[in-house]
């Protein structure tokens, strides 16, 4: 499938630039405004959040923790404190209602630089045939919990580019930008959708909490699709948007039931016919032969896809 060099230029005909950007511009005032709040404590000195996206406290009341992080620090041998654990549980009680992945599109600070990398390679219109499987994440997940096993330390986030930027913009960036470029230059050059799609461990992880979250996208207009395949070029798991746009004649519902799936909303910004919208799960709804209604239940399931 060839890429568009514009895409979703006909949503921006259409609904006009901005509601053809909303959930981007959604995104993005998300991430900026959480980069924010840890921010302006070690630069303006008002602490409204302490500590960082591994571990944190609002307000001196909220605990939140990274559920990777501790699994990271249990498998080392520490023990972890009441605060942490409290922290987790929180964490893990909105990702799986949310969705896990929305971490990697409404959170993750290295996914501006991901994003900017996807953008680049459409305007310049570079093609590449990584063979990097899907599936290859959560070999890299594997890996970081096997590593605090064998070395008593936390191994991954030494590299970990999500740590790494966030110290850099606090402390000065130092060697953590040949690490960020690095990532960028691997997602324009190498791999499409490198780094988030194929390798990060951490956007692994938390697909596995995000596989019976309620939040999902959902296909409700998918009759009125025209085949502009604007979704597929744009989204970044393109693999599981077929099932839920393609699926009515296989009796498959319309909701995007993947894990994988990030809940970014840009299928939803770039399509001119309004065929995607945010829902849950339960309206993944088919009407049989008889007439009736049923649950479908034939999507695609959150099993590593190979493509």
């Amino acid at each position: 499938m060839a890429e568009k060099l514009v895409v979703g230029a006909d949503a921006i005909a259409t609904k006009g630039w901005l509601k053809a950007h909303q959930w981007l511009i959604l995104r993005r005032v998300s991430q900026l405004s959480i980069l924010a709040l840890f921010l302006i404590g070690p630069l303006a000195g008002i602490w409204i959040v302490k500590g960082n996206l591994a571990a944190s406290m609002t307000l001196d009341v909220l605990p939140l923790t990274d559920p990777h992080v501790l699994l990271q620090s249990a498998l080392s041998g520490v023990v972890p404190e009441l605060s942490a654990i409290v922290g987790v549980v929180i964490v893990i009680a909105f990702y799986l209602l949310v969705g896990g992945r929305v971490y990697c599109s409404w959170v993750c600070p290295v996914n501006m630089v991901t994003d900017a990398a996807a953008w680049l390679r459409r305007k310049l219109g570079i093609k590449t045939t990584s063979q990097i499987s899907r599936s290859t994440r959560y070999w890299m997940l594997g890996l970081t919990l096997i590593l605090p096993l064998v070395t008593g330390s936390l191994v991954w986030e030494l590299f970990n580019p999500v740590s790494m930027l966030f110290r850099g913009i606090v402390f000065g960036m130092g060697m953590a930008w040949i690490l960020i470029v690095g990532v960028f230059l691997f997602d324009l050059l190498v791999a499409k959708d490198g780094w988030c799609g194929r390798l990060c461990p951490v956007g692994a992880f938390y697909s596995l909490l995000g596989t019976r979250s309620a939040v999902r996208v959902v296909a409700v207009e998918r009759e009125h699709c025209n085949d502009c395949m604007d979704c597929f070029v744009i989204c970044p798991e393109k693999q599981v948007i077929k099932p839920a746009l393609k699926g009515a004649e296989q009796g498959i519902g319309p909701v995007i039931l993947s894990a994988n799936c990030t809940n970014c909303g840009r299928c939803i910004d770039v399509c001119a016919k309004d065929v995607f919208q945010f829902g849950s799960r339960f309206n993944n709804l088919m009407v049989n032969a008889s007439g009736t209604e049923g649950m479908s239940g034939k999507q695609e399931s959150a099993k590593p896809s190979k493509t």
